[in-house]
């Protein structure tokens, strides 16, 4: 924890003093029925309407009965960029809780732990300040034996509030928006918990915490998670139709689209299969209005062949990857950025598409409205890479402006004298689709087809149109690169080290960089969102460092570079820029990135 000063010993006696901080890292760790994820949840959320930054990292078990899983929060007053390398509070339900996660704790950390299924380890307790308390048995005691101790994640969160002075009120109040709905006893058990914890004796702690006032006062915060600022963001945009079939982590995008799009007008539909949810969502696309679409990495192999026709057709469409461990069905409940390649270049032909990439759960909200409107305006695909570090990822950000930012994409039925949706005499070879039902004055009706066509959408085998079709489909893209914003430097724009990140991995590489230059090191970073078409001038902002490692979350391959690194070196032809890789299915710790760059270094 960051202290910033020291209070008084508090009256009482249930504390032998106060002090005040900047920070604070939370590690939660049980069994994924526990209820943990609630924990965190409550937090994060308390932090958000609190004015204060927060960030958490989760592991869940692949398995259906579950098993050991963990939440981090990192609650700040001040920026908080990461989910925090080491943990300043360990809370731990069993031994293996205990035992698997003490290495995370900053030395001189606490350990709050169920003292009914958990023994210290002797060797520990030098290191690490120990707070044993009954939880499951008190929890019991509570709430009455039939609820055994299905209460003792809010009874624990009586214990956090108690000892960081958290704003039991707002606490209440997320307890009783999280339980509407249900029976009126489930409300009244989960009170009587955080009651039952909050008023119990921590006479063993060595001291509580107040929170220094957040940075973000005066702010209108929200709080939620990256798939959940996509769904939003998808609804904002204008989009009213979407296809999907379940997949860890994307399902809840799809949950959340299907309670919402309803409210709008909007449908969504549970297909058969994955080939079945993205021809469906291009059909509705085609019908005059954005539709989108999304899985995880083996659902998105199942769609490449229909994305491949939407790529010949132009047929505007969004297709959400929330990427995962693999290969194959590999770690579903894991982080990975291994769909760049897939998304980049899956499928059969030379079928140029877009992809970008969100760097936190802001970012997802705005940039799947982008991603809308990148599809409407040049009549193409546009794959959205997320990551299970930002699907499951909570942070708050503030409130958008919805009364400016939502937009209605209602097709336009308004006739037309003539109409050729793939005119090659367009600027940059883009055009846009009419929708069927227009009235055309010529009589000329265009089609579409997956098979390479005249200007009119008609099947032609003619080596002259095939090249120019190609051609067409390829400057759509450049013309994009050339609109694209030029990423910033974050730090000097020129030094010895350039970190390059894409998705998940901007906000402890940032952090990174600040420890760096506060040690004297001439290390910055840049964060790509653009991944294809890249926006021109890169060159430039490389040419400005010695040493460009690109920090990615996937394997180093065959040559010793990483998927994003592979494309940069191809198309800059700069051996400057290397691959600092790792697929353990973890997000970044700062500590592991300047530990690898600087050894690289030398």
């Amino acid at each position: 924890m960051s202290e910033s000063s020291t209070a008084a010993p508090a009256s009482g006696g249930a504390s032998p003093k106060v002090s005040r901080i900047s920070e604070a890292v939370i590690r939660i760790a049980g069994n994924s029925q526990d209820g943990i994820q609630a924990i965190g949840g409550f937090l994060a959320r308390l932090a958000g309407r609190s004015e204060q930054e927060v960030m958490t990292f989760m592991t869940i078990p692949a398995t259906i009965s579950g098993g050991p899983s963990i939440f981090q929060v990192r609650i700040g007053s001040g920026e908080v960029l990461s989910a925090g390398d080491e943990a300043d509070l360990l809370l731990a339900f069993y031994q293996h809780s205990y035992e698997n996660h003490i290495a995370s704790l900053k030395k001189g950390g606490i350990v709050l732990f169920d003292a009914d299924h958990v023994t210290p380890k002797p060797e520990w307790q030098e290191t690490y300040h120990h707070i044993g308390i009954n939880i499951s048995s008190l929890t019991v005691e509570a709430i009455g034996g039939t609820g055994r101790d299905k209460g003792k994640n809010i009874y624990s969160l009586g214990l956090l509030a108690k000892m960081f002075d958290l704003n039991v009120p707002k606490l209440m109040k997320l307890i009783q928006e999280r339980f509407t709905g249900k029976d009126p006893s489930i409300v009244q058990n989960a009170e009587t918990c955080f009651n039952a914890g909050y008023s119990h004796s921590l006479e063993k702690a060595v001291e509580s915490y107040q929170f220094n006032e957040g940075i973000n006062k005066g702010v209108n915060q929200v709080v939620m998670n990256g798939n959940e600022a996509i769904a939003y963001g998808l609804l904002a945009a204008g989009v009213r139709f979407g296809a999907g079939y379940p997949i860890t982590p994307w399902s809840d995008i799809m949950e959340l689209l299907r309670k919402e799009l309803p409210k709008y007008g909007g449908t969504f539909v549970q297909c058969e299969d994955e080939i079945a949810a993205v021809s469906m969502a291009i059909g509705a696309s085609y019908a005059g209005r954005v539709a989108v679409t999304g899985s995880s990495g083996p659902g998105i192999s199942l769609k490449t062949e229909a994305i491949g026709w939407a790529v010949m057709a132009e047929i505007p469409l969004v297709v959400i990857d929330v990427q995962r461990g693999g290969p194959s069905t590999g770690m579903p409940t894991n982080v990975e950025q291994s769909d760049l390649n897939i998304a980049c270049f899956g499928g059969h032909g030379d079928s140029p598409r877009v992809v970008i990439a969100p760097a936190n759960v802001e970012d997802c909200f705005h940039m799947a409205i982008e991603a809308v409107n990148i599809a409407r305006k040049y009549s193409v695909p546009v794959l959205f890479l997320t990551d299970q570090g930002i699907a499951t990822r909570i942070e708050a950000m503030p409130e958008p402006d919805l009364e400016k930012i939502c937009q209605d994409i209602s097709p336009d039925l308004t006739p037309v004298a003539d109409h050729k949706p793939y005119d090659l005499s367009a600027e940059n070879g883009v055009t846009r689709h009419i929708a069927p039902g227009t009235r055309v004055g010529s009589g000329k009706y265009p089609v579409v087809t997956g098979l390479e066509h005249d200007e009119l959408g008609h099947p032609t085998g003619s080596p002259k149109l095939h090249i120019q079709m190609g051609a067409k489909r390829r400057n759509k893209l450049k013309a994009l690169a050339a609109e694209l914003p030029l990423p910033k430097v974050y730090g000097p724009s020129e030094g010895q080290i350039l970190l390059v990140s894409w998705g998940s991995s901007q906000g402890p590489i940032r952090e990174g960089v600040d420890r760096a230059r506060a040690a004297g090191e001439a290390i910055s970073s840049l964060h790509i969102k653009y991944l294809n078409p890249l926006p021109n001038g890169l060159e430039e902002i490389f040419s400005g460092f010695k040493h460009i490692f690109v920090v990615e979350l996937n394997d180093e391959g065959l040559y010793g570079y990483g998927q994003l690194c592979a494309i940069l070196r191809a198309r800059y032809c700069n051996a400057n820029i290397r691959g600092i890789n790792k697929c353990d299915g973890l997000t970044w710790k700062v500590k592991e990135i300047l530990e690898r760059a600087r050894t690289m270094a030398k």
